[in-house]
């Protein structure tokens, strides 16, 4: 539709993000809440696999679906091949952070994305964006057609609130750790040689072969297309608003600004499946339970699952084991020898936010990755953490420091020993527990969904929608904003 068509009084609202599970499911999450509210003229624009996730979130007002094409599979970690995925998740830090930059950072790829939002922003022309903070070609239409966009971020705020170069804009101090570095606050003289080393060799990626190659080619479509040219920070900078999921006692201490708010853990109404099945039958009839899930873009080796199952069988007459290990690794079994009795393992669950709510459940094993990390601890469950890449390192130590979770010593080389040593020492020692029940807590009173809700709605940009929405759902809490002074 033209300008001159458009109706004055409608305040569209287009949800943009990347596919991936991770930077996906909190704009989901949201869009379904204002769905609920009646907040009419919601769209959606991703690739077209996540369609069936988008219009199954009509409610009082329905979300429409645009696609942006099929997957890239350069933008996309679930399908890269095995060489890439080892490259990604190799033992060096920054090689691995290099690696995930050479195989993310494809110039003709956002292009073309970017052209398939720009046709969606012509039909829809929307009164403001809600954008993933990685989809950086979302942010590209957002800043050239003028539109106000809020920036969703399901890490802890210091991962795009710290420079990944010496000079760079930051708002942590200096000497911070750099993001996916996975060094703690305080640091030895040795780990703080390696984070000033991190953000060197991150001001020599421009000298890269082939990344020097790809920021030239970039910098000419940019140019050609008349983009300025977007930093980590200017995406914050020029963000309306930056909407965070997470709260400031599970990062380390720097002071927020004021256009970050920590909204919490996006967790959708519990149950998010109404109808139990075999799996709830199953937890509640233990009494203690493990729960093995380490995310989507995890690739478990055949030696790595017979340790795990090694692990279940030593844990057997104490705890029960339940395993959310994807189909299509499920053959890796055949190596590991008979399952033991306290072990069930499923290909896939209804939700895993379910499972982690479930009283019977006393840990969670995990990745590490941003959704995980918060929303193990939105459920009071202290974590054990195998972290493989880029984010997950820095909130596995978080979590150590926290002291609501332990991470691998070795987390490329997994044994039985360390495992088992990590799992009993979480579920023994009460403090884990009681620390993560704390936090837990705090995440609860951000508001999620409801607060960030509220805060989208008081926008600027959408004067006038919330005169015809439909009243606030029964269990919605008032707005609480978590801030650090």
């Amino acid at each position: 539709m033209s300008d001159s068509t458009v109706d004055p009084s409608e305040r569209p609202i287009l949800f943009a993000g990347l596919p991936e599970s991770g930077l996906l499911n909190p704009l989901l999450v949201l869009a379904g809440e204002l769905a609920r509210r009646g907040v009419p003229d919601l769209w959606f624009a991703t690739d077209e696999h996540r369609r069936k996730d988008v219009v199954r979130l009509a409610s009082t007002s329905v979300v429409g679906f645009e696609s942006l094409g099929e997957v890239a599979t350069e933008l996309s970690a679930v399908t890269w091949d095995d060489k890439v995925y080892r490259q990604v998740t190799q033992k060096s830090r920054f090689k691995a952070f290099r690696a995930t930059m050479r195989q993310s950072h494809r110039p003709f790829v956002q292009v073309a994305k970017r052209a398939a939002l720009n046709a969606v922003v012509d039909r829809v022309q929307p009164a403001l964006m809600v954008i993933d903070c990685m989809c950086f070609y979302a942010i590209d239409v957002a800043l050239s057609r003028g539109i106000p966009y809020v920036l969703s971020v399901p890490f802890v705020p210091s991962n795009v609130l710290t420079s990944h170069i010496p000079f760079g804009k930051s708002w942590t101090p200096r000497g911070f750790p750099v993001p996916s570095s996975g060094l703690p606050a305080t640091m030895t003289p040795r780990q703080w040689t390696a984070n000033r080393m991190f953000k060197l060799r991150g001001l020599l990626l421009a000298f890269d072969p082939v990344l020097g190659r790809t920021f030239q080619q970039e910098a000419k479509l940019r140019k050609a297309a008349g983009l300025p040219r977007i930093t980590e920070m200017t995406r914050i900078q020029n963000a309306e608003m930056v909407l965070c999921n997470s709260i400031a006692d599970l990062d380390y201490q720097f002071a927020i600004p004021e256009i970050m708010i920590l909204v919490g853990t996006m967790v959708p109404p519990l149950p998010e499946v109404s109808v139990r099945g075999p799996v709830d039958e199953w937890l509640d009839a233990q009494n203690s339970v493990v729960y093995l899930g380490f995310g989507t873009i995890t690739r478990l080796t055949a030696a790595e699952v017979a340790v795990l199952v090694e692990v279940a069988r030593r844990l057997e007459g104490r705890h029960e084991v339940l395993w959310k290990l994807p189909d299509e690794q499920q053959h890796l079994l055949t190596e590991a020898g008979p399952l033991p009795r306290n072990l069930r393992i499923e290909g896939w669950v209804p939700s895993q936010l379910d499972i982690l709510n479930h009283r019977k459940v006393k840990a969670f094993f995990t990745h590490g990755g941003g959704n995980a990390y918060h929303e193990g601890v939105y459920f009071g469950k202290p974590q054990v953490i195998r972290p493989l890449w880029v984010d997950c390192f820095d909130q596995a130590v978080r979590a150590q420091d926290l002291g609501i979770g332990l991470s691998l010593d070795d987390p490329w080389t997994i044994t039985v020993d360390d495992v088992l040593d990590k799992l009993t020492r979480v579920l023994e020692d009460p403090s884990y527990a009681v620390r993560a029940r704390e936090l837990g807590r705090q995440l609860r009173a951000a508001g999620g969904r409801q607060t960030a809700a509220d805060l989208i709605l008081g926008l600027p940009a959408l004067a006038g929608v919330g005169s015809r929405q439909t009243s606030r759902p029964a269990d919605a809490a008032a707005p609480t904003v978590a801030r650090k002074s």
